[in-house]
């Protein structure tokens, strides 16, 4: 059997206003024709039936039944198509005003839809131009920083000659060959840091990931930021797994809590380092005891260039260190967090940096591929 199409007939609003004027039309002529039409057959009928068959006495009873059959049927029948005639006229005008509402609501839809695509549009240009601009940025940043790199090597290789013959020079010039080492130092740690986030930022930052065991680079870092000076409580399990992560980058995060924690403690109070080994993840908290974090500046500590103080009396620093150890750390498939107040003591309240690390075992393991 051959398949039959079958169409859905769909009527507009306009037609569909037109047939309810041709239906209001319709029962104005009902309303008026049909009464008319009952009241003289009913008043033929009772004056026949009266009158020329003489079935029934010409009496008050011709009267009465004209006028219920002739008059009051009609009457009823105004009043219903009258009614009918009303409902048919509100919903006329409803439907005539939900027209007008449906076409000033296309209308303003298709103007936002023109001003939304317009203001797309503009931030696609937008957007474009602060990319290209981020990229410029990154450039000329990597550019100099590069530039800088050879003179500071030059520099620093110089004054550490020199420092080795400190001895020799009067107190006032070794303590400022002493301060030019350390400036230059720092400098060169800043010129280091602008690179690193320079290339992780643009995605250029070459990982190597791997097991790497975490109490040795714990004691390496705490020699190098912390030395002799500061004393440090350890806290610890005998055995700790290897972490899956690049061996570099995961000391530098390290070195950059402990050196965070040494900046923001007074001289002498001790520095606590906490190991957790956990179900899938190694944990290694840095806690100070300093002026502690308010929840303003913990909300953008994390960010470039941000700062726990600043003032005259804040302690030395560009604002790039948590921010580089946060992306590295994330970067790495881990999480960094902090916690303050650390302590109940309101004088110092300080704070915890806890750095948690993948465990080695629970690592995917690399392909030929990468």
């Amino acid at each position: 059997m051959a398949a039959r199409d079958l169409t859905v007939q769909k009527t507009t609003p306009p037609e569909r206003l037109g047939r309810l004027r041709d239906i209001s039309f319709s029962l104005k002529l009902i309303q008026w024709l049909l009464p008319l039409v009952l009241f003289l057959t009913a008043t033929v009928y009772e004056l026949i039936e009266h009158g020329i068959k003489r079935t029934e006495p010409f009496a008050l009873s011709l009267t009465a039944e004209i006028v219920f059959f002739g008059i009051g049927g009609p009457v009823a029948v105004v009043i219903i198509f009258g009614y009918l005639r009303a409902l048919v006229a509100s919903e006329t005008a409803a439907r005539q005003s939900l027209e007008r509402l449906n076409r000033e609501l296309e209308a303003k839809v298709a103007e936002r839809t023109a001003l939304l695509a317009e203001r797309n549009a503009e931030l696609a240009r937008a957007n474009q131009q602060l990319q290209q601009v981020d990229a410029l940025k990154s450039e000329f940043v990597s550019l100099v920083s590069h530039e800088l790199r050879a003179p500071l090597t030059a520099l620093n290789g110089g004054l550490e000659v020199a420092l080795q013959t400190a001895d020799t020079l009067p107190a006032p010039a070794r303590r400022i060959l002493e301060a030019m080492v350390n400036e230059s130092r720092r400098l060169t740690q800043l010129v280091q840091n602008i690179l690193d986030v320079s290339r992780l930022e643009a995605g250029r930052l070459t990982l190597n990931l791997g097991p790497v065991a975490v109490a040795p680079i714990l004691h390496r870092s705490v020699e190098v930021i912390l030395g002799a000076r500061r004393p440090v409580t350890w806290q610890m399990p005998a055995q700790i797994p290897p972490v899956w992560a690049d061996e570099v980058y995961y000391e530098q995060i390290i070195r950059n809590l402990l050196r965070n924690a040494d900046k923001y403690s007074s001289a002498g109070v001790p520095i606590e380092v906490n190991v957790q080994v956990l179900e899938n993840e190694i944990s290694v908290e840095v806690v100070d005891h300093g002026a502690g974090i308010t929840p303003e500046v913990q909300a953008v500590m994390f960010e470039r260039f941000q700062r726990g103080q600043t003032g005259e009396n804040a302690p030395p620093g560009w604002g790039l260190g948590l921010y580089f150890a946060r992306k590295l750390t994330e970067a790495q498939a881990g999480r960094l967090t902090v916690r303050s107040p650390a302590w109940p003591t309101p004088t110092a309240p300080g704070a915890a940096f806890a750095v948690s690390f993948p465990a080695a075992a629970e690592a995917p393991e690399e392909t030929e591929d990468g």
